[in-house]
């Protein structure tokens, strides 16, 4: 992904559980919440230092409740189990769109 690359737009779907994202090439996915939940790029989810992450499992009826702002270049999203520290950047939302 090129720097260039950013959201267009941004879309939550609570009923379905779903984000959609837009981005400027006009490529658009739909990540589901569960698949955003247990790809989470926080280190509780990664891992700490080095050391080997948790695999999140039982996230099927996750849902996302928040949607905040990082700087120009991520979002944090809050879930509903209480799981907020991970930060989505724009390139890594556009790989799990480009992977899922």
């Amino acid at each position: 992904m090129t720097k260039s690359l950013f959201p267009t737009d941004i879309k939550l779907h609570q009923k379905s559980k779903l984000l959609e994202i837009q981005f400027s090439d006009g490529k658009t996915f739909q990540l589901s919440c569960e698949y955003l939940r247990v790809n989470s790029p926080s280190a509780e989810v990664r891992g700490h230092g080095g050391q080997g992450g948790v695999a999140v499992t039982g996230k099927q009826d996750v849902n996302i409740t928040g949607i905040d702002p990082v700087g120009n270049y991520a979002i944090k999203l809050v879930f509903d189990d209480g799981h907020q520290t991970g930060i989505y950047s724009w390139e890594y939302l556009y790989q799990l769109g480009m992977q899922q």
